[in-house]
């Protein structure tokens, strides 16, 4: 099932779009960092033009398959790469995904990916009409666990040894939300 992608999200401070070609230099500047991939489950570090290449086709493919949407996060008053944000494990039987994102060390803390994943969570809700999105984060990362909460998404519990990363199994401390409680929350201001 190809997914209804929209060709741009538009907030206050940022655009989220489909990633390009044209974007994968500034992609590959953005992301190739030690403290991004320790963050994540599938980012490698050190990060490459190869990695980027790579994560287009597949992007590509999976859109086309109805499996993943993701998105590069930009500024709107620069177009500089903010980081990314994306729905995976898209499941139209069960109207639930999974929500994932990353933020460059230098824009952290600015709350770009709250903004951005709060986006990208109303598109999972109105346009795609989920019932459910659930994302994880690693203990460690607490800041990630922050975000989730920001966007209205209630801890579920610990799934332990969960992802084998780096040859070592890590726990996953899980969070969902629901469409209604969504719709329901108060609105950002």
């Amino acid at each position: 099932m190809r997914l209804a992608t929209p060709a741009l999200i538009t907030t206050e401070r940022l655009l989220l779009r489909c990633l390009r070609r044209s974007d994968l230099a500034a992609l590959v500047q953005a992301i190739n960092d030690r403290s991004v991939a320790a963050t994540t489950l599938g980012i490698p570090f050190p990060y490459t033009m190869k990695d980027a290449t790579r994560w287009l086709k597949q992007e590509a493919e999976c859109r086309r398959k109805g499996t993943m949407l993701n998105f590069v996060v930009t500024l709107r008053r620069d177009g500089s790469i903010v980081g990314g944000v994306g729905l995976s494990s898209i499941s139209t039987e069960h109207h639930r995904a999974e929500l994932g994102y990353w933020t460059a060390s230098r824009f952290r803390n600015q709350g770009f990916c709250t903004e951005a994943a709060r986006a990208v969570l109303a598109f999972a809700f109105g346009v795609l009409k989920l019932q459910r999105v659930y994302a994880t984060h690693f203990p460690r990362n607490p800041a990630s666990g922050r975000v989730m909460r920001k966007l209205g998404m209630k801890r579920e519990g610990r799934l332990r040894r969960h992802a084998l990363r780096r040859g070592r199994y890590e726990d996953l401390e899980t969070y969902g939300i629901l469409a209604a409680e969504f719709a329901a929350r108060p609105k950002p201001g």
